[in-house]
């Protein structure tokens, strides 16, 4: 590893390599850091969350080993972790990553981190547990939809954009208009003029505005490498093919661990992941009518499979509404070779670029972009 990233260089600030769940991500990223001085900035708001290791497919204790891992396992699943906290995180792993000579190399599917890293985040009220428990218990006696019919009465187009039973979104929306007294939709529309500015985040009590979070990805010599299938065939396959061996791998009593602790429930952020929910659902459904036994398995599997399609689905969609990006077709078999190739001519126009001074920020790949799930 004969290349080493200077704090002052003008080389890539960070590579970003994004793409929908079971396509592959972890593998690429290690294959990277066999071969250029890198360390890892997971961009997944799942696997934040310690003791949940089989539903979130955590890199093994041998990856975690083989490169510096960062933002893995750093909150318990009765805390929540948001996207302002992931920038300031990320701002600073990258700022001491590039210190100490490697290249940040960020790696995840949660868009909404990534939305956070390019524009910023504006003043939105911080959550507030009081507010968010009353909501949930107005869910338990009247169900989401009601929730979903009193939100389109006061924020109608937050209210369009959701399911009638997206509870986790839905009750956001209720929580920021009863603090504010204003629609989440109209906080979501606003250009941050401060975050232009260069205003940066600050720690803020429960219910306050936060600060707000300045962009920090509009970084000439930034690369974003998006792993796409073209046969969504395929991406189904691996992703029954994951479900199934996180069922074989114990997954249930994972999940039963949780539901043990007794200070967990399934509206906390951690809860809600995507595997995680259904299980807890299907583990209450045993519960609820006193089984003796647990319903098939074959109902959770459905389910989980079922959801995580969706998920892979939406970002897919995200991914491709960046023309910035630089796509890899993942079910190819020469995709891992693509992948290095382009970062291997990234990293090589970037050098050569740096000695001529010839560096222009406008070349395709030289900018970073993303979106929200």
């Amino acid at each position: 590893m004969g290349v080493r990233f200077q704090l002052n260089s003008p080389l890539p600030r960070y590579l970003a390599l994004a793409g929908p769940t079971a396509s592959g991500k972890t593998a690429a990223a290690l294959a990277i850091a066999q071969r250029w001085p890198v360390e890892i900035i997971s961009v997944d708001s799942a696997l934040v969350y310690r003791g949940m290791d089989i539903g979130t497919a955590k890199p093994t204790a041998a990856e975690l080993a083989a490169v510096p891992h960062h933002l893995i396992n750093i909150r318990d699943p009765l805390q929540a972790y948001s996207a302002a906290e992931f920038v300031a995180d990320a701002t600073q792993l990258m700022t001491g990553i590039t210190a100490r000579g490697k290249l940040p190399l960020l790696v995840g599917g949660t868009m909404l981190y990534f939305k956070a890293l390019r524009d910023g985040l504006d003043n939105m009220p911080r959550a507030d547990p009081a507010i968010r428990e009353a909501i949930a218990l107005e869910a338990a006696q009247k169900g989401w939809p009601a929730l979903h019919a009193e939100l389109a009465l006061i924020d109608p187009v937050s209210a369009a954009r959701l399911a009638p039973a997206d509870s986790q979104r839905i009750s956001r929306a209720l929580e920021v208009h009863r603090i504010s007294g204003q629609p989440l939709s109209s906080f979501q529309s606003r250009v941050s003029h401060a975050a232009s500015a260069g205003l940066t985040s600050e720690k803020t009590a429960p219910g306050q505005p936060s600060a707000p979070c300045p962009p920090v990805a509009h970084k000439p010599g930034s690369l974003l490498i998006s792993l796409e299938p073209q046969d969504r065939a395929w991406l189904h396959q691996r992703i029954a093919q994951r479900f199934d061996a996180m069922l074989a791998s114990d997954f249930l009593d994972e999940v039963k661990a949780l539901r043990a602790r007794g200070d967990l429930h399934p509206e906390l952020p951690a809860m809600r992941c995507v595997g995680y929910r259904q299980a807890w659902e299907y583990l209450d459904a045993h519960k609820l009518h006193g089984l003796a036994d647990l319903p098939p398995i074959s109902e959770l599997r459905d389910k989980g499979i079922a959801a995580t399609r969706q998920l892979a689905k939406r970002q897919i969609t995200w991914l491709r509404s960046m023309p910035e990006r630089q796509v890899v077709a993942c079910d190819r078999p020469d995709a891992l070779a693509q992948m290095l190739a382009l970062t291997a001519d990234f990293l090589h126009s970037r050098h050569l670029a740096e000695k001529t001074g010839r560096f222009d920020p406008g070349t395709p790949g030289c900018e970073f972009a993303a979106d929200i799930t």
